[in-house]
Formats: C-alpha cells, sequence, structure tokens
C-alpha cells in the first residue's frame, strides 16, 4: 500500500465544538494574556454578542463557566468580575471533588491522612526554625481557646484546624496555608461526629502544647516527633471511633 493511500485510510474525525467552548477559550485568553485584570468587570453581553458574533445563550454559558474555575465572580445585577487567583481558592475549585473521592474510597482517605502527617512533619521543622514569640503567643491562645471548647464539638474542631494552618502560617509561604486549610477541610467531615463520644479531647490539649513547647525552643526534631507523636495517634480518627484528635 503506497503512503498516500495509507494515508488516505486513516479516519480523522473534526469535532465540532460548541459555541460556548469557543467563547470560553476566548474570554479565558483575554485574562491569561492581561487584558483584563484582576478586579476589572468583564465586558457586556451586548459588547460580547458582537464581538464574537454569537447568541446570549452561548456567552451566558461561558462565564458560567468562566466563574466555575475560579476566574471571574457573578454577582446578579451586576456586571461579572475578574477574580485575583490565589493558591486558597484554586484549592477551593476541587473542594466538592476531593470530599466525594474520599467518600468514595477509603484508600484514598488513607493517601490523604498520610500525606497529612508527611506534610505537618515539615511544617513543625519549619515553625521549630522561624517561630517569633508573637507565633508562640497565638498558638497558646489558640490552645486556650479549646480549652474552653470542651464540650463543643463544632468548636473544638475549628480551633484544632486553626492551630495547625496557624503552624503552616510560620513559614511565611501562602502554599503552605492553602495546602494546610484544604487538607484539613477534606478531612473534617470524618472528624466531628467521631469527636462528639470518643472524649479523646483533653489528650489533643497536652499534645498541643508539648508542640508549641518544642517550637518555643526552637527544636527542630523535638517539635516533629511531638506532632508525628499526635497526628499517629489520632491517624485512625476518620474511620475508627477509638480514637480522636
Amino acid at each position: 500500500m503506497s503512503q498516500r493511500e495509507t494515508m488516505s485510510s486513516v479516519v480523522e474525525q473534526i469535532v465540532r465544538r460548541k459555541l460556548s467552548d469557543e467563547v470560553f477559550d476566548r474570554l479565558e485568553r483575554l485574562i491569561t494574556s492581561g487584558e483584563l485584570k484582576p478586579g476589572d468587570e468583564m465586558p457586556s453581553e451586548r459588547v460580547l454578542m458582537e464581538r464574537f458574533g454569537v447568541g446570549r445563550p452561548a456567552i451566558r454559558e461561558a462565564m458560567q463557566a468562566l466563574a466555575g474555575k475560579g476566574l471571574v465572580s457573578i454577582t446578579h445585577g451586576e456586571r461579572a468580575k475578574v477574580l485575583r487567583l490565589t493558591a486558597q481558592s484554586i484549592l477551593r475549585q476541587v473542594d466538592l471533588t476531593a470530599k466525594i473521592m474520599l467518600m468514595q474510597s477509603a484508600d484514598s482517605l488513607e493517601y490523604l491522612k498520610g500525606a497529612r502527617i508527611f506534610f505537618e512533619r515539615g511544617m513543625a521543622r519549619e515553625a521549630a526554625e522561624r517561630a517569633t514569640e508573637q507565633d508562640i503567643a497565638d498558638l497558646r491562645q489558640i490552645i486556650d481557646l479549646q480549652r474552653r471548647s470542651l464540650g463543643n464539638a463544632e468548636e473544638f474542631i475549628s480551633a484544632d484546624m486553626e492551630f495547625h494552618t496557624r503552624i503552616a502560617e510560620i513559614s511565611g509561604n501562602p502554599i503552605f496555608v492553602a495546602v494546610s486549610e484544604a487538607m484539613l477541610a477534606w478531612l473534617k467531615q470524618f472528624h466531628v461526629h467521631m469527636l462528639i463520644w470518643t472524649g479523646k479531647e483533653k489528650f489533643t490539649l497536652v499534645e498541643h502544647e508539648e508542640i508549641v513547647e518544642r517550637l518555643q525552643a526552637g527544636d527542630a526534631d523535638g517539635a516533629e516527633a511531638a506532632i508525628l507523636k499526635h497526628l499517629e495517634r489520632s491517624r485512625a480518627l476518620y474511620g475508627n471511633s477509638e480514637s480522636a484528635s
């Protein structure tokens, strides 16, 4: 078979794209190119309809897709606005899918718990080397808040999450903070209902105090060991009623 015959025998189907997909790509380019900057209003629907030669449904569908990806915010009665992307806003876009994945897969939940331990060990070492007096004071204040929240699972867990995120903040790296917030948020739904009746909250307070003492001493090895002990004890929490964080 000749090369020409071989080429002619290959089917190369041309897929017709939806108009809204084409509009989405063009609007996305306006944002990624910098023509539209964070805080700018998007052009009106009428302007976009004339610019791209499409109807209102294609514009609205494309705009909803942009909003779904966290690129613009849409408020009823106002023009859509370009959002400033942050590590937090990017990770929030996968919140729902991450939680569904964890609910559907025990393996995924175990992987996330392992990833959290690996991450927080690093954060503890970093914090031990960088923590200021104000950082230590803030962490002790959070522990006090937890102590006052005994008996209120929702408030206790909120303070628990704040404690771990505050350690990540000591790094000065906003991506670390965003990752900490995301992992804790994804795990939270496996946490509160267990804590209500396990009665292990006082272990958490003691372990948090030990972590802060190691951070205050600038002891990176000790801080890592303390947080590892804390998280290993609580590792079975998200699916085992015999443990708590």
